[in-house]
């Protein structure tokens, strides 16, 4: 019986060292891949205007990338359950004695899923964020090539459309210039018509209020005319007189 438990231990630190060696091997190709891919990105954009292109492309990459991360995960998925199955057999042990090598021995290959695991997720997220970079960058020098192809033709219409923008703003300022002095010339006329008012109301109001004023200054207005008009007929006789005298 404790043979046979043996024999088990051992089959399962096999399988669990044939899985660690594999992962190795696709962790060190997968890290290699992820550094190519920046790599060649690089070279494709240094050699952009060139007709050389790279042996592999990004879309070529891309795949290589999805398949051994799919290839990964299930060998992580297949050590972990090793790992679980030895954790079983630990528990399950009848001698006391060997638990604390046996436990000693699990918890290295825990460490080494652990730190397999990690570096999977840190390598496949700098690939995401080296493509995501890429993906973005290569569109902006399409919009910015699409532009500088379309600016040539484009820039004559844009400088007169910048012509007409600007002299549209003049007018608008002209009008609101115009409108400002005709506004300020209206309610200058508008105070001064009020002014006029205000001095006729008072003339008004002062003329009914003192009418024996009024009608004294009527008369000596007629006086006045009646005392010119003796004054100049006695004026005309003595001269009339004068005249008469100074001939005979």
């Amino acid at each position: 019986m404790a043979a046979g438990s043996s024999n088990y231990w051992e089959d399962l630190r096999k399988q669990a060292r044939q899985l660690e060696n594999e992962l190795d091997l696709k962790l060190v190709s997968f890290s290699k891949l992820c550094t190519s891919y920046s790599s060649t990105r690089d070279g494709r954009r240094d050699r952009y205007s060139s007709d050389t292109t790279p042996l592999l492309n990004g879309s070529n990459q891309d795949r290589m990338f999805e398949t051994m991360a799919v290839e990964i995960e299930q060998l992580l998925g297949k050590l972990t359950g090793i790992n679980d199955k030895m954790a079983e057999y630990t528990n399950s042990a009848g001698v006391p004695s060997l638990n604390a090598a046996l436990m000693h021995t699990l918890q290295r290959h825990r460490d080494i899923l652990q730190d397999y695991t990690h570096e999977f997720h840190k390598t496949k997220a700098n690939f995401l964020a080296i493509r995501e970079r890429e993906n973005l960058l290569g569109s902006v020098r399409k919009d910015i090539e699409s532009y500088k192809s379309g600016s040539g033709v484009n820039n004559r219409r844009t400088e007169l459309f910048l012509k007409e923008h600007e002299h549209l703003r003049n007018s608008d300022r002209l009008i609101e210039e115009t409108i400002s002095i005709a506004m300020a010339t209206k309610e200058n006329m508008t105070s001064q018509r009020g002014m006029l008012k205000s001095i006729q109301s008072k003339m008004n109001t002062l003329a009914n209020r003192f009418p024996a004023v009024n009608s004294l200054i009527q008369r000596i207005n007629l006086r006045k005319r009646r005392d010119s008009l003796i004054l100049g007929g006695v004026i005309g006789i003595c001269t009339i007189l004068l005249l008469l005298y100074a001939f005979h």
